[in-house]
């Protein structure tokens, strides 16, 4: 494994670089939008106001004494209180950031908005969107094609839905002073033009795991870590519907986060949506849909929950508990940008670190689909950095890893 001490971790301070972009300037917007979003009470827009002057120009301080889980982030950030966000861990901060997100809106209560997601109006306008019809439409187009073709086609949509990313769209304004329609460019995979280029491309050591068929012997388990709700999480769904209907999987775990965090991260609620949003279209999208509600009636499909998911670390220090669901998987898939950089930790690795030895404390095989929307990247040539640096005209050489134009499918056996 390469050394840590190499690889800095990353942290919001360093001027220009992305995470200081994210902490100072769109999490400010992204306080206004939710403000803007729910009729929320004075004492809501007390804490709002308090949350954005404290992230912007305080220091970083405790829960309030009745938090329920006060104990816990104690414990996590003994050694960040009363320094500024800008100067610990970007992938604390950020964690960190949106739990005092929840605790200024009262997602935890008691009280009336106790348990109302604060992005659901986001999520809920991105599932009505016409880009979604559009996306379902396409499934019968696909449904015509040779069996292999749809499986790629299938994996590449679960890879380039990532895409569609609201965090990256909600907390940013177009020029007229609006918000832009949340699809970030992901059509471009879907509309017929040549798909953003895979910076590495692991697809056929990925479906060498999971033939056709199966075999013999006990059931094969795949596990699915999701990232984003809506147009990201319908093309994981039809993923794990074909993963089901082909035999390439017995059953399939799908794992989301407990309560709502970095605005689209899919929870329950959003896995029942999109599993609705399916089922409610027409042609192969509402078969889709129908078998997957079935699948999670039989048990099939099951969806987990587990609050690490929404803990600020990376999965190398992951509890047993959870460390024993993944032990024993045929695979377990690992979807976007956050859970990459828990995955292989969130420092300033060398580009070609490979992949294999930054997961190797992961139990079982596990594969990356990504987007790239932030600093960290291992596993690649030398002379694909070379190219993408080359190309990437910002005269930094780092555009192509934060600007969402790029994906990977890496896979560690």
């Amino acid at each position: 494994m390469a050394e840590v001490d190499d690889a800095p971790v990353i942290v919001c301070g360093v001027p220009g670089s992305f995470a200081r972009s994210v902490l100072a300037e769109r999490h400010p917007a992204l306080i206004e939008q939710v403000r803007d979003a729910f009729p929320w009470s004075p004492e809501r827009h007390r804490a709002l106001d308090a949350l954005l002057r404290s992230s912007t120009e305080g220091v970083i301080e405790p829960l309030g004494p009745h938090a329920h889980d006060r104990e816990r982030w104690d414990a996590w950030g003994a050694e960040y209180f009363g320094r500024s966000w800008f100067d610990v861990p970007f992938l604390w901060s950020e964690s960190y950031f949106y739990r005092l997100l929840l605790e200024a809106v009262g997602y935890f209560g008691p009280g009336p908005w106790q348990g109302i997601d604060p992005f659901a109006p986001f999520k809920r306008a991105e599932l009505r969107g016409s880009l979604v019809d559009d996306e379902l439409a396409a499934l019968d187009v696909l449904a015509r094609r040779p069996v292999a073709e749809r499986a790629a086609a299938y994996l590449q949509g679960s890879l380039w839905g990532n895409r569609a990313d609201l965090s990256f769209t909600v907390g940013s304004r177009t020029a007229d002073g609006g918000t832009d329609d949340g699809s970030d460019g992901s059509t471009e995979a879907r509309s017929g033009e040549d798909p953003p280029p895979l910076v590495a491309d692991d697809s056929e050591a990925l479906w060498s795991l999971l033939p056709t068929g199966g075999s013999p012997g006990a059931a094969r388990t795949v596990h699915v870590i999701a990232d984003n709700s809506g147009r990201e999480l319908i093309p994981d769904l039809v993923l794990i519907d074909h993963l089901l209907e082909s035999g390439r999987a017995d059953d399939v775990v799908l794992h989301v986060k407990p309560y709502p965090y970095y605005v689209s991260d899919a929870t329950m609620t959003d896995v029942v949506d999109c599993a609705r949003r399916l089922a409610q279209a027409s042609g192969e999208a509402a078969e889709a849909g129908r078998r997957l509600w079935a699948a999670m009636g039989d048990g099939r499909l099951a969806v987990r929950a587990h609050g690490f998911f929404c803990a600020p670390f990376p999965y190398a220090e992951m509890p047993d508990e959870l460390r024993r669901q993944f032990d024993g998987a045929a695979l377990t898939i690992v979807k976007g940008d956050l859970n990459y950089r828990r995955l292989v930790g969130d420092r300033l690795w060398s580009p070609t670190t490979p992949f294999a030895g930054l997961t190797a404390h992961f139990p079982g095989p596990v594969a990356a689909l990504r987007t790239l929307k932030s600093d960290v990247i291992v596993g690649l040539e030398p002379r694909t950095v070379a190219r993408l640096e080359e190309a990437a005209g910002d005269g930094t050489g780092r555009a192509w890893r934060t600007s969402g134009t790029h994906g990977l499918v890496q896979v560690r056996t």
